[in-house]
């Protein structure tokens, strides 16, 4: 025997979390489970872009982020010593004028709480088998601690990743290609730039983002063919020496590390009857800009929104989020490939050319407030 829901929502992740806490706040029937039985304790993405802590203040969860969170106003993009092109965020209309960095770990945390403020909690470990369609409704079987269940739910939220089971039971195409491997390691070292900055560096190898972040950690991202799986002291420090600044970085330890592939993929649809899809289940691309779970935060909310307003008026709102909100990827998916195509020329004539342009667009106020904006998730 089944039972009825409204919305179910597959996975617990930033997206999934931002989902649920727009619907409690909307007053609609769900349940979110995760096949996980506890939440990821690694920081994996680690910005907060202005236009998100927007949608995040609606959620009630802002200010607790940006008091636990470190304020970059600055973006850098460097060569080595050599500032290419700068964007300071203090430029933006917005009430929070900065890159807010924090690990997504503590984000998870912070959304978590408010979830479960607002009466509700996540169902784990509670992984979904199977999704199958029933008219214009989803059998969902799932094992948890209490054995196999079925529920039947009118609407089904895939917010499960790049390899998502709702996709897949969609029918949804996820096509596009591979970036390679990247080193992603969170350290304690000293840095010579200063902790308002967010630098990317350009090189040969391939890119380098180095971010400051809480308890005096910095984030490193380095795309790096055959990344390690557990990066040491000596793998940050090879890559950093590398590519970023000439002198003042010591490493003194690698809190955390990891190898991932970073995949350049869109789903074809975002809305496929009774399915629905957010983030990663919806999108991937490079982390340059940092855009992957802010885009991702931008859809739940969007998407709470159009539901909310599909259950009580009808309409065609859930087309019009799955329209501009796979317009929005695809502007970002467009971007971060040009971004890393860019950043990872070879020859030198081009590198030399890409440098002198990107020093002459820098001293145009507009184009570093233009920057500052799509970094921003404003343009």
């Amino acid at each position: 025997m089944s039972t009825a829901i409204n919305t179910l929502i597959v996975g617990a992740g930033p997206a999934g979390l931002a989902t649920a806490i727009s619907l409690a706040q909307a007053g609609v029937e769900f349940r979110i489970v995760d096949a996980l039985p506890q939440a990821q304790n690694t920081s994996r993405a680690a910005v907060i872009h202005a236009a998100t802590l927007e949608t995040l203040g609606r959620l009630g969860v802002a200010e607790p982020l940006i008091a636990q969170g470190i304020k970059a106003p600055q973006f850098k993009v460097r060569d080595r010593d050599k500032v290419l092109l700068e964007a300071e965020f203090s430029v933006l209309d917005s009430p929070t004028p900065f890159a807010l960095m924090i690990p997504q770990d503590e984000t998870e945390a912070i959304l978590t709480a408010r979830l479960e403020q607002l009466g509700h909690r996540v169902r784990r470990p509670a992984e979904v088998t199977q999704l199958v369609r029933d008219g214009d409704r989803v059998l969902a079987t799932f094992n948890d601690k209490a054995g196999q269940a079925d529920v039947l739910a009118r609407f089904v939220v895939g917010a499960d990743g790049e390899k998502s089971l709702v996709r897949a039971a969609a029918g949804i195409g996820f096509p596009g290609e591979t970036y390679g491997s990247f080193l992603l390691a969170d350290v304690h070292m000293d840095w010579p730039i200063a902790t308002s900055e967010v630098s990317l560096f350009f090189a040969q190898g391939g890119t380098l983002v180095v971010a400051p972040m809480s308890r005096s950690r910095f984030r490193v991202v380095a795309q790096l063919a055959n990344a390690p799986s557990q990066p040491s002291i000596a793998d940050v420090t090879r890559v950093l020496e590398l590519r970023g600044p000439s002198s003042g970085v010591k490493v003194h330890e690698v809190i955390w590390g990891s190898r991932f592939q970073v995949h350049h993929k869109l789903a074809d649809r975002f809305h496929a009857g009774p399915f629905l899809l957010v983030g990663d289940a919806a999108h991937v691309h490079s982390p340059a800009g940092g855009q992957g779970m802010n885009l991702g935060l931008r859809d739940a909310e969007a998407l709470a929104s159009a539901l909310a307003g599909f259950l009580h008026q009808g309409g065609t709102g859930l087309d019009d989020f799955a329209r501009q909100r796979r317009a929005m990827a695809q502007q970002v998916l467009n971007r971060t490939g040009r971004l890393t195509k860019l950043a990872t020329l070879q020859a030198p004539a081009p590198r030399w050319l890409r440098d002198r342009l990107l020093a002459v667009a820098g001293q145009s106020p507009w184009i570093r407030r233009r920057i500052a904006q799509m970094l921003a998730g404003y343009a």
